[in-house]
C-alpha cells in the first residue's frame, strides 16, 4: 500500500466530519420550508460533486483509479451528445459533471469525425455508437451498447490498476446493472441478439449464464439469481424495484466503509467521493419527496445508507 496519499487521507478524514449524519437528514426532513432546508445544507458546507472531484484531483492528479469512477459519467455524456446530434439539439443540459472528458471535446469528435481526440477507453465505443445511431436511429439499442461498453471499460481499467478495491467497486456496479437489465429484458421478451449487446457479465455473474436464464423468462431468471450470492437483490427486484436500487446504493457505501481504517492509499479518497454521491442523492430524495407531499415515514424509507 502506497504512502503517497497519506496527507490527502488526513485531509479527507477531517472533511468526513462535515458529511451529513442521520440527525442532519432528519432535520432536513422536518425543515419548515425551502429556506430552512437551504440554510441547513449551507451550514454543512455540502459542496457539489464537481467541487469535491476537483479537490480530490489536486491530491491525486495522476490517479487512474479516480478516473474510473467517472467513466459512467463519460459514457452517459457520450449518449447525450449523440442523441443531441441526431435530434439537432444542444446536449449541454443533459451533460453530467464531473467527467474526465470535456463536453467540447466530445462534440468536436463527432463534428470532425475524429475519434482520436477521445481517450482509449471510449474511442471505439464512440465510433460504434455513432455508426449505430446514424444508420438505425435506434436509441434504445445505442444506449445498451454504450452502457455495456462502459462496464467493460471499467472492468479492464480496474484490472489494469491492480487495485482490489477498484475491482470490487466495478464488479458491484456491473452486477447491479446486469441484474436490472436482465430483469427488464425478461419482461420485454428481448431476444438473444439484444441481450448479447445489453449484458456485460462479471466474474461473479457469467454473461452467458445470465443470458440463458433471461431467455427462459422472468421466473427462470429470478430462480437463477436466487441461487447466487446476489439472491437478496433478486428478491428485492421482484418485490420492489425501488428497494433494489436502494440496496445497490447501500452496498456501494458498505464497500466504501471497508477503507475507513486505512491511513494510506487511494481508497479513502474514492470512498469519500462515493460518500458524497450518496449524500447528494439523499438530499435530492428529500427535496423531491417534500415537493410531492410524501410523508416523513416514506421519505425516511427511501433514504440511502450513510457513510458516517
Amino acid at each position: 500500500m502506497g504512502t503517497q496519499y497519506a496527507s490527502a487521507v488526513a485531509v479527507v478524514r477531517t472533511m468526513e466530519n462535515s458529511l451529513f449524519t442521520q440527525s442532519d437528514l432528519e432535520r432536513l426532513i422536518n425543515a419548515r420550508d425551502r429556506k430552512e432546508s437551504e440554510t441547513l445544507i449551507n451550514s454543512k458546507n455540502a459542496g457539489t460533486l464537481p467541487e469535491v472531484w476537483e479537490m480530490l484531483r489536486t491530491f491525486a492528479p495522476d490517479s487512474k483509479e479516480l478516473e474510473i469512477i467517472l467513466y459512467r459519467n463519460d459514457f452517459h455524456n457520450l449518449k447525450a451528445v449523440l442523441k443531441a446530434m441526431v435530434s439537432g439539439r444542444e446536449p449541454d443540459s443533459y451533460i453530467i459533471q464531473p467527467s474526465n472528458i470535456k463536453n467540447d471535446t466530445l462534440k468536436e469528435a463527432f463534428r470532425t469525425k475524429d475519434m482520436d481526440v477521445l481517450p482509449d477507453y471510449i474511442r471505439e465505443t464512440a465510433t460504434q455508437a455513432y455508426e449505430l445511431i446514424t444508420t438505425t436511429l435506434d436509441g434504445q439499442l445505442m444506449d445498451s451498447l454504450i452502457d455495456t461498453a462502459c462496464m467493460k471499460a471499467m472492468q479492464e481499467s480496474a484490472e489494469k490498476s491492480g487495485n482490489d478495491f477498484m475491482r470490487k467497486y466495478v464488479n458491484l456496479i456491473t452486477v447491479c446493472a446486469d441484474i436490472k437489465t436482465a430483469y427488464r429484458c425478461s419482461k420485454m421478451n428481448k431476444n438473444r441478439d439484444f441481450l448479447e449487446i445489453s449484458i456485460c457479465g462479471s466474474p461473479e455473474l457469467d454473461k452467458e449464464s445470465i443470458i440463458r436464464a433471461t431467455l427462459g423468462g422472468t421466473e427462470n431468471l429470478l430462480s437463477f439469481l436466487g441461487n447466487t450470492i446476489y439472491a437478496e437483490l433478486s428478491g428485492l427486484l421482484k418485490e420492489n424495484p425501488a428497494e433494489f436500487e436502494k440496496r445497490c446504493d447501500d452496498m456501494l457505501i458498505e464497500l466504501a466503509e471497508t477503507s475507513r481504517l486505512q491511513a494510506f492509499g487511494i481508497e479513502p479518497l474514492i470512498s469519500y467521493y462515493i460518500a458524497k454521491e450518496a449524500e447528494i442523492k439523499n438530499i435530492r430524495i428529500i427535496s423531491v419527496c417534500r415537493e410531492c407531499g410524501a410523508d416523513k415515514v416514506t421519505i425516511t424509507e427511501r433514504l440511502r445508507k450513510l457513510y458516517v
